[in-house]
């Protein structure tokens, strides 16, 4: 997939705002910063456009008008903290769930650019995983498992440090002045990794069943319910509400798992179970962890190499899970998906 043209965005992010507008809408707003665009120069970008499937027609002659359409939105280049920093009643975003998302889904996410250096990635992680010992492996597990436990129950609020962590997992021994709640969420985290490493097989066709399954043993013994939610949820910062009913609910996580099939590598559908478990909130708790750990069972299902988010930026994450909420855009995960994807390449040697 080629990147979109930085005109071409600049127009998307127009449409995003306004929701609708004409040829000669759009172009009074790029004289913003584009003083000398024509009307046909800017018609022309709206027919590459809706070529694309970026943007939606509407009416005829005239009285033709354009919206964004699904792969519009998913590939819009937000600027993430430019949008987060305003009230949340203030952003021009979604309040609701896009019903056809993930039906509309596009099969192709990542730039070639953004491929390469995934592949290239993987080579290294092929590399160093070639001729490992069952010794050192065991070290890398482990080394994994704690750095992984750490920072996706920080991104939760969890306050053990790493330090707490690795004594916890490999000690079983809990820190002073911290509830029994935040050990347990770091040792679920533990059970769910080793489970999606060990039954890694059954997540190349992602199901509701497997996604229930890694996050039953992520909320164990925490007090939250399992299985699809009866009741509402909201999002904290966010005027996004998912959807309030287990029939919508239980389409919509079907609808992603066939998304996630129908994506065009493994890479691509990784990503989109990150975001979209996070984006439908089908459990009452924990959604955003198990999407993490779903995430990582659908990479290690492709011999790829799982994830440990041990150096994303906590706030980078929620921004970037907040913009896909709000606006559709998977671009901001996309950026951090990339990162920590070549980072645990380079760190990890887990297979």
């Amino acid at each position: 997939m080629n990147p979109i043209p930085q005109r071409q965005q600049k127009i998307l992010n127009i449409f995003l705002k306004s929701g609708k507008a004409s040829s000669s809408g759009v172009r009074t707003a790029l004289m913003q910063t584009e003083d000398n665009i024509s009307l046909p120069t800017v018609k022309r970008e709206l027919s590459s456009m809706v070529k694309e499937e970026l943007i939606v027609p509407e009416g005829s002659g005239r009285s033709v008008a354009y919206r964004i359409g699904v792969k519009g939105r998913v590939l819009s280049d937000v600027n993430t903290a430019l949008y987060c920093a305003m009230e949340p009643d203030k952003r021009h975003g979604l309040q609701s769930y896009t019903v056809d998302l993930f039906s509309s889904f596009p099969r192709n996410i990542f730039t070639d650019q953004e491929m390469s250096r995934l592949e290239d990635a993987t080579a290294v992680y092929k590399k160093n995983t070639e001729h490992i010992s069952s010794v050192i492996e065991k070290k890398e597990f482990e080394r994994l498992v704690i750095e992984l436990a750490w920072k996706s129950s920080k991104i939760e609020g969890n306050t053990y440090t790493l330090l707490d962590t690795e004594k916890l997992i490999l000690e079983n021994t809990e820190a002073v002045g911290h509830s029994r709640a935040e050990a347990q969420m770091i040792l679920n985290h533990k059970d769910a990794f080793r489970y999606v490493r060990d039954h890694r097989d059954s997540f190349h066709a992602l199901t509701r069943k497997n996604i229930e399954d890694v996050h039953a043993l992520l909320v164990r013994d925490l007090g939250i319910g399992s299985g699809v939610r009866a009741g509402l949820v909201g999002v904290i910062g966010s005027r996004y509400r998912p959807p309030d009913n287990q029939y919508q609910l239980i389409e919509a996580v079907e609808l992603l798992c066939k998304a996630v099939s129908s994506a065009a590598s493994p890479y691509e559908k990784a990503l989109l179970a990150l975001a979209g478990i996070g984006y439908v909130q089908p459990f009452e708790d924990g959604n955003k962890r198990t999407s993490r750990l779903v995430g990582n069972a659908i990479l290690l299902a492709y011999t790829l190499s799982p994830l440990s988010y041990r150096s994303v930026d906590e706030n980078d994450y929620r921004e970037a899970m907040l913009i896909f909420y709000e606006i559709n855009s998977i671009v901001p995960l996309k950026k951090i998906f990339i990162e920590q994807y070549v980072f645990a390449t380079e760190n990890y040697a887990v297979t």
